[in-house]
Parts: structure tokens; C-alpha cells; sequence
């Protein structure tokens, strides 16, 4: 049987998502050969960026000239948050399918008619909630399903980083999509849900706390469901020792992790999956998180070191890839994008109301 031709990728953008995050983790998956970019600088300032690569790719100033002349199977588009669902709609419209960077949009009404284009067109558009792949969830889901903190009742999901200067770039600015929680809101949405499911009320309060901010640098996001779980979504960029990035306590115990996966940094190094030397595992985090059970008489015993599980990012494109030859499901559906699109527009009316609940209407 003759291997299938790879699937032809373009990407919109060579910035820090593009560069450092997408492009290593599409060349280096079976079955995905990167053919073109978006970008405004030169062949040598975008190979320059992108370092060595499999296949040579060929760069456009011009989304509809990438389109009309690399007639790519997928497009991944790192655009800025204003213009993802202009190029989606563009890509979709030219035969390929579609990956879009988190968030979906700037509104859930905005990213909607991708529904409607994706099924016209016979196309599959997914999301990269790339988080969902992070080692900490992955153990704090393994934790949930096993039931070893028994009823989860209370949490903390947190992405601290300290960045105390304002920098000169978008989602730094005051435009459309810019600020923290549309950059990191949409990680912990994902993960709250996909951990504990559709919540029935959420609060919100976003902030600007550093010198010259032009957009919120923090925020504080709570969730609540019908059986009385809640959950306390936060980041900041004012956080020189940052909090546990999970923290998880039921009526049996609790779990808290410190340290952030440590994927996205081995790729701002330079690191790949596919080059990896003897003995090295992608994705394994040093960091042990710490599990503290109730004993036999339901006091909390000795806390205990918790290993955590391996970082998987590259098994997103495995499983798109896949998904796109007819092969499984894709590895996050529109639908459930727009499930976490509408708890981001949630978030985003609540603070405007002074961070008052509001219901959160299941997804139809």
C-alpha cells in the first residue's frame, strides 16, 4: 500500500506563535509538509526566523496569491485576533481546510457563519487549544477520572508570568482581541471545560495593572455549575513568583502543581520532537506536583511528590492529520471552540458589568 502524498500547509504569519510554535510542530508531523507563508519580510528574514526545514516553502505577501498559487490542503492561521476569521473564511473558500490559533474570533457571533462555510464547502475547521495537551492537564485529568481527590469542589487554574514593561506589539495595544484575556482566557476556559464541563454562571473582572497598560494585564475569571463546583480562572503579567498553575481539592485531598508545561519554552530553545537526542522524552516536565489524601481517620496525611505526565502538543497535529484523511475525529472541533468563544464574550460583558454573574447558556 503507497504512502499518501503529504497534505500541502501554509501558515498566515511568521510572528512568535508562528515561528516559535507552529511551524517546528507542523514539520516535524508525518504527513504535513509546510509549503508556504504568509509573511512580509523577505525569503531570507522568514528562513532566517523559521530555521531548517524539511521541504523549501515559498513566502507571499498576498493571502489570495498564496492561495490561488500553493492551492494548500490546510492553512494555519497566527494572524492577529481581528483577522482570523477574514482568512479563515478565505482559505475555506478556496478548497482548504482550516486551523485557527485560540481565540476563535474576536465575538462567538463573528466566528458562527464558519459553520455554515466549512459544511458548504466540504471543509474541517479546527482550533488550537494546544493546552489540552499540556502535562499538568493531562495529569489532573488522569487524577479526575480516577476519582483520587474524590468530589472535585474547588480550584484554582492560574498562568502567571512577570513582564513588568509594556511592550510595542498587538496584544499589547488597545485594538480589537488584544489584552490577556483574550491571550490566555481562552487556555483555561478550554481546560475548565473539558475538565468539569459546561459551567452554569460565570463572574469576570479583567485589569490593568502595569505602568502605561493599554490593555488588561490581568484578570480574575470564576466559574460555578449546578452541584456547587467552583472554579477560579486567573493570570497576570505581574507575577514574579508565580502561583500554582493548578490546584485542584476534593472531599478526599488535593492536588497542586507549580511551573508551567515546559513544551512551549523547549521550542523557543530551538528543541523539536523529531530531533530529539538519546534519552531525551518531548514534553517531560522535572517538576512534580504534590498529592495530599485524607487518611484512614479523614485527616490530611503527609503530602507526597505526584510525577507528572509527559507534555504531548505534537499529538494535536497527529490527530489533525489523521482527521483529515478520513482517519478519527479532529482533535478540537469547531463546536467546541465556539463553546469557549462564548464564555470569552461572557467574560468580556461581565466585566463590563462590574464582574456580575451571568448565566451560561449551554451550547445548543
Amino acid at each position: 500500500m503507497s504512502t499518501p502524498a503529504p497534505l500541502r500547509v501554509a501558515l498566515t504569519g511568521t510572528g512568535y506563535a508562528g515561528a516559535t510554535l507552529h511551524a517546528p510542530l507542523i514539520d516535524a508531523t508525518p504527513g504535513l509538509q509546510l509549503c508556504a507563508v504568509l509573511s512580509r519580510q523577505d525569503a531570507a528574514e522568514v528562513a532566517r526566523r523559521l530555521g531548517p526545514l524539511r521541504a523549501p516553502l515559498t513566502v507571499h505577501a498576498d493571502l489570495d496569491s498564496l492561495l490561488r498559487e500553493q492551492r494548500p490542503d490546510l492553512v494555519v492561521v497566527v494572524s492577529p485576533n481581528d483577522q482570523h476569521v477574514r482568512q479563515a473564511s478565505a482559505a475555506l473558500q478556496a478548497g482548504a481546510h482550516v486551523v485557527i490559533d485560540k481565540p476563535l474570533a474576536l465575538s462567538a457571533a463573528q466566528a458562527a457563519p464558519l459553520t455554515a462555510l466549512a459544511r458548504a464547502q466540504d471543509r474541517r475547521v479546527s482550533v488550537f487549544h494546544n493546552r489540552r495537551w499540556d502535562g499538568d492537564f493531562l495529569t489532573a485529568r488522569a487524577l479526575l477520572r480516577q476519582r483520587r481527590l474524590g468530589r472535585v469542589r474547588w480550584g484554582q487554574l492560574t498562568f502567571d508570568r512577570f513582564r513588568p514593561q509594556v511592550r510595542a506589539r498587538w496584544r499589547e495595544g488597545d485594538g480589537p482581541g488584544a489584552g490577556l484575556w483574550f491571550d490566555l482566557g481562552p487556555h483555561l476556559l478550554d481546560q475548565a471545560v473539558q475538565l468539569f464541563g459546561w459551567p452554569q454562571r460565570l463572574r469576570c473582572e479583567r485589569m490593568r495593572l502595569r505602568h502605561g497598560a493599554r490593555a488588561d494585564d490581568a484578570f480574575e475569571c470564576t466559574l460555578a455549575w449546578a452541584d456547587g463546583r467552583h472554579m477560579q480562572l486567573s493570570a497576570s503579567m505581574l507575577a514574579a513568583q508565580p502561583r500554582p498553575r493548578f490546584a485542584l481539592h476534593g472531599d478526599h485531598g488535593s492536588w497542586i502543581k507549580h511551573g508551567l508545561d515546559p513544551q512551549e519554552d523547549t521550542l523557543k530553545a530551538g528543541g523539536r520532537p523529531d530531533r530529539l537526542t538519546a534519552g531525551q522524552r518531548w514534553g517531560a516536565d522535572p517538576q512534580a506536583g504534590t498529592l495530599c489524601l485524607a487518611d484512614a481517620t479523614g485527616q490530611p496525611a503527609a503530602p507526597r511528590a505526584w510525577p507528572t505526565q509527559d507534555g504531548r502538543w505534537p499529538d494535536y497535529w497527529l490527530a489533525l492529520t489523521a482527521a483529515l484523511r478520513g482517519h478519527g475525529p479532529l482533535p478540537v472541533p469547531l463546536d467546541e471552540a465556539l463553546g469557549v468563544q462564548r464564555l470569552l464574550d461572557l467574560g468580556t460583558a461581565s466585566a463590563a458589568q462590574d464582574a456580575r454573574w451571568l448565566p451560561c447558556t449551554a451550547p445548543a
